[in-house]
């Protein structure tokens, strides 16, 4: 019966950015559809570990608890993904919870995702507009071309990706495939198609293109199945053409 059924959660741990890493291990009462979320929930509210001893409530970022957000990122059994959408009942147990290695630890789970963020701000990941009053409706895409803008515009900058990237470590300053999937979506945009030009150098400059070892596993490991290694191919060959145009000094579309 469920009620003498307990969830076993064996968490990463860690004070502060600077702290030793350390393994406590926490079993709560088992309940159908359970996701980690809930489990993580249930200690925060009883912070006993599994030993009967009191601790300090565990520490994770989350949000909108539908796999919309990306906040709430971890590695799960030895997988980055969602811990929202992460059911208990496909899961082994002990349920074994990490942060995300490629990001900084601020605590416990919680994670800075500064670095995703930096990279899209570089690769100016936005439509620019002048001003902020009602400019009217922008121009049409054609359908074909915003059906798959669309699968590009799913991207929750969760991280899963850059984790999952063997090029994305503290020795490398590869942007990864996110924000290099977010060039080719402005750029398809007839807005953003002003910057084209720049986003594409940035992405041929250092820690961009050249640094992606094509493992595919970003492709893989994406929650929303966003077609990231298409994305990619596709950006090199824009900015093979971008290259050539920067060679002969055009300004004109190839």
């Amino acid at each position: 019966m469920s009620e003498n059924k307990t969830v076993k959660l064996t968490i990463v741990r860690q004070d502060n950015t600077n702290s030793k890493p350390y393994e406590e291990t926490f079993e709560i009462p088992y309940r159908p559809n359970l996701n980690v979320i809930s489990c993580l929930m249930e200690i925060r509210r009883n912070p006993v570990n599994a030993k009967g001893e009191e601790t300090t409530p565990v520490t994770w970022d989350m949000n909108c608890l539908e796999e919309v957000c990306g906040a709430c990122s971890m590695v799960i059994n030895g997988k980055p993904m969602q811990s929202c959408t992460a059911l208990v009942d496909k899961l082994s147990q002990p349920i074994k919870l990490e942060p995300m290695k490629t990001f900084p630890v601020i605590r416990d789970l919680q994670i800075d995702r500064s670095r995703m963020f930096d990279s899209l701000k570089k690769v100016k990941a936005w439509i620019p507009i002048d001003g902020t009053y009602d400019l009217g409706p922008g121009p049409r895409m054609p359908e074909k071309k915003r059906q798959w803008a669309y699968e590009l515009s799913k991207c929750m900058t969760c991280g899963v990706c850059l984790e999952a990237c063997p090029n994305v470590n503290s020795k490398s300053n590869f942007i990864g495939p996110a924000p290099l999937s977010q060039v080719r979506l402005f750029n398809a945009h007839p807005t953003g198609e002003m910057n084209k030009s720049e986003r594409l150098e940035t992405i041929m400059d250092e820690g961009g293109l050249a640094n992606c070892g094509n493992s595919q596993n970003c492709v893989q490991s994406c929650p929303k199945g966003i077609p990231l290694t298409t994305s990619i191919a596709a950006l090199n060959r824009d900015t093979s053409i971008q290259s050539f145009k920067n060679f002969f000094g055009s300004d004109k579309s190839i």
